[in-house]
């Protein structure tokens, strides 16, 4: 009889300690120091759980990228976990951060680069613990892209809203006879550039003036400078265009919305929006801010750049590379172009139409 309880004690011992060793299934196989006996080269092993996502902003205080952030948190909300860094506009920053995804061993990466350029640096780092990523809002270079298949970018065509932004003007110019000031039939114009080199900085204000060519319009660049993608600088600039230039400057482009916002905070200084004195300013974005001073009059328009639709995307890419599954349509709502861009499409915005991008 005391045999028999015995190992009905052992039984019941081994049965507690199995599920004991199963509720903690998600740790590591060598404990639970976060260390791994698994060879780097394989993936870190998938959770319970929702997967875990890195995130690196290239700096938190850009108003765009805020609401791309504040959609990617909101779109993993019962589908994954993020954790969100701020890269404060470094690259070594960055690259210490996602040093640290790696270590810890997150399901997927999603990074927004601060330099374009050094996306293939990271790329490296992710192949090699063969962690996914997807890269979006600044776009890698091509070369780049095709290191490793499980690499993607979502973002939106620079050209694009540049055309647009372009557009915008050419509207205006045909609709308002007194926007040529000197009845010399050329728009003179500024313009407020984001950060040198980037992608959408250089496009944009290309394909803008470009627009406005193709419709017939004769321009003259009155005077052109970086303002970094920052609301401070636009309105620095802006003063420093009015000092050189005054009523020469007929219209005024800018790269992003925050520039555009200081170049409206300049105008308003030298007397602009009062008694009929008015330059129209063009911007890229559809902010919130934007939108305010959109519908006070003094924004003349701007392209919806859509944060939420990027922060989905990313995050759906995101969570299911981190499963081991194939992104599709279906899954994310956009189509995949060449196997790994998803281009979400820009949409002009002006008071008629203000809340289609609200």
């Amino acid at each position: 009889m005391r045999k028999l309880v015995a190992s009905t004690l052992v039984a019941a011992m081994t049965l507690s300690v199995v599920g004991c060793s199963q509720s903690t299934g998600s740790q590591p196989a060598s404990g639970g120091d976060g260390s791994s006996t698994a060879p780097a080269a394989q993936a870190p092993a998938a959770s319970e759980g929702n997967p875990k996502i890195g995130v690196a902003i290239y700096k938190f205080d850009d108003t765009f990228m805020t609401g791309v952030r504040n959609a990617i948190s909101k779109a993993a909300e019962g589908k994954a976990e993020v954790d969100i860094v701020d890269s404060q506009n470094a690259q070594p920053t960055q690259n210490d951060k996602v040093d640290l995804f790696i270590n810890k061993k997150v399901s997927a990466l999603a990074i927004n680069p601060v330099d374009r350029t050094a996306a293939g640096v990271i790329i490296d780092k992710a192949k090699q613990a063969n962690i996914p990523i997807v890269f979006f809002n600044r776009e890698p270079m091509p070369e780049d892209m095709q290191k490793w298949d499980k690499v993607y970018y979502v973002g939106a065509k620079a050209e694009e809203s540049g055309t647009i932004s372009g557009q915008l003007l050419v509207d205006f110019w045909n609709s308002h006879p007194e926007a040529d000031k000197n009845k010399d039939g050329v728009m003179q114009y500024v313009m407020l550039k984001g950060e040198p080199g980037h992608q959408d900085a250089e496009l944009r204000t290309k394909f803008s003036v470009k627009a406005i060519e193709d419709a017939g319009i004769k321009v003259e660049k009155v005077a052109e400078d970086t303002a970094m993608w920052d609301r401070v600088k636009g309105q620095e600039k802006m003063a420093a265009f009015l000092a050189a230039a005054g009523d020469k400057i007929e219209a005024v482009l800018a790269n992003n919305d925050d520039m555009a916002l200081g170049a409206i905070e300049a105008l308003k200084a030298a007397g602009y929006f009062t008694n009929g004195k008015y330059i129209p300013v063009v911007g890229v974005d559809a902010t919130a801010p934007a939108l305010k001073e959109l519908e006070a009059g003094t924004l003349l328009g701007t392209v919806l750049n859509d944060a939420n639709s990027q922060g989905r995307a990313t995050l759906n890419i995101a969570t299911a590379l981190a499963k081991g599954e194939t992104p599709s349509k279906e899954m994310i709502g956009f189509d995949i172009t060449d196997g790994k861009y998803v281009w979400v499409p820009y949409k002009k915005i002006t008071k008629e139409n203000i809340n289609d991008a609200k």
